[in-house]
């Protein structure tokens, strides 16, 4: 699915306008008038930035968000209201919303706000891939090879690994060539960044 502005608000008005705005730049946009409709139709794999109204009926904006938080949802939130103060608005940014817009608001500084927020939700998934094709790459590591990967992290020499695990020093340097094969890792260094990533070392 190509990113797409998500406009949860009870109000047709707004909604039918901030779609407008939207496609009036070449942004797609899909519209629901309650949350309990967003979060029917929600799929894992949406793309995009959620604009979201905070005082609704029956689930609020801020409730809303809390039930995508748990469901694991990273599409950046920004709340729009006409009704807003700073403590909703500390709340909101607590849990994760990027950005907060009080009505009126200016169409252009939405605009703006919106190609953020979705340049945003490019860049975390573009995280989120990265971390993922790791974590395969760990999953093809023998478990000598994982606990050997580990140690280099944690920064033991060769010859501590082999004494310690009473392996030759030959022996030692075949594996580490193998872990550093098997994770793509061009160097010690790489190799470092990606195990932290995803999985930090064990105390040795």
């Amino acid at each position: 699915m190509q990113p797409t502005v998500f406009i949860v608000d009870d109000e047709e008005p707004i909604r039918d306008a901030l779609s407008l705005l939207m496609r009036s730049v070449g942004l797609p946009t899909r519209v629901f008038p309650h949350p309990a409709a967003f979060l029917d139709d929600y799929q894992a794999d949406w793309t995009g930035c959620l604009l979201l109204d905070v005082r609704m009926p029956h689930i609020s904006g801020l409730e809303l968000q809390d039930t995508l938080n748990e469901r694991g949802c990273t599409l950046p939130v920004i709340f729009i209201t006409g009704h807003g103060d700073v403590p909703m608005a500390v709340e909101a940014m607590r849990a994760g919303a990027v950005d907060f817009l009080q009505k009126p608001f200016n169409d252009e500084e939405l605009i703006r706000r919106v190609q953020k927020a979705l340049r945003e939700d490019e860049r975390q998934r573009e995280v989120l891939a990265h971390t993922a094709e790791i974590r395969r790459r760990l999953e093809e590591l023998t478990p000598r090879e994982l606990e050997l990967a580990r140690r280099i992290v944690a920064g033991q020499a060769n010859k501590v690994i082999a004494a310690e695990l009473e392996l030759s020093a030959r022996t030692v340097e075949l594996h580490r060539a193998r872990i550093m094969q098997k994770m793509g890792a061009r160097s010690l260094a790489q190799l470092v960044r990606m195990m932290l990533t995803v999985d930090p070392p064990a105390n040795t």
